[in-house]
């Protein structure tokens, strides 16, 4: 969902506001379940782990940041139910900021402890030079961009792919 480039459905994250609304896990994993479809907060709630409140608040955080916007509404027991989804289906931080790189990584975390099935986590520290850590980065990012979705109905799986260079080195 982050990236550090641009491209077509991809928001640039820029304004303290966006920053600010990034640097929350919960609002991270609101993003993620947004994703896919629109949904209501009710069905967040369920999926997240979230009370109704919580997940009301942190919408409200997003919609206002400009990364959230409401999609439609549907009539359901005398009331109405809110449809919401992400308002681009990439982000793109030119500068991240710590906090919202600490917020991501914990959601991540958040959603791994919740995962249903074994997940796969590794981390590897590798020697490479400038040139073939940017051709690393460019087949990564290929494979992300490349990856085949089944159909709807099928369960959906996180990825997260980094590549760093470690400080001081």
């Amino acid at each position: 969902m982050f990236r550090r480039g641009a491209g077509p459905g991809c928001r640039r994250i820029s304004t303290p506001a966006q920053h600010a609304a990034l640097a929350h896990p919960v609002r991270q994993r609101l993003l993620f379940a947004l994703g896919a479809r629109p949904s209501t907060i009710n069905r967040l709630a369920a999926q997240l782990g979230v009370n109704k409140g919580g997940v009301s608040h942190h919408l409200r955080v997003l919609c206002a940041a400009g990364l959230v916007r409401e999609a439609g509404t549907r009539r359901v027991r005398g009331g109405t139910e809110r449809y919401y989804r992400r308002t681009a289906e990439r982000l793109s931080a030119a500068e991240p900021q710590p906090e919202g790189t600490a917020a991501l990584f914990g959601a991540v975390a958040q959603e791994l402890d919740r995962s249903p099935v074994d997940h796969l986590l590794t981390l590897r520290h590798i020697r490479l030079g400038p040139a073939k850590a940017a051709r690393l980065a460019q087949a990564l990012a290929a494979l992300v961009d490349g990856a085949e979705e089944d159909a709807e109905g099928e369960p959906v799986h996180g990825l997260l792919v980094t590549l760093y260079r470690q400080a001081g080195t």
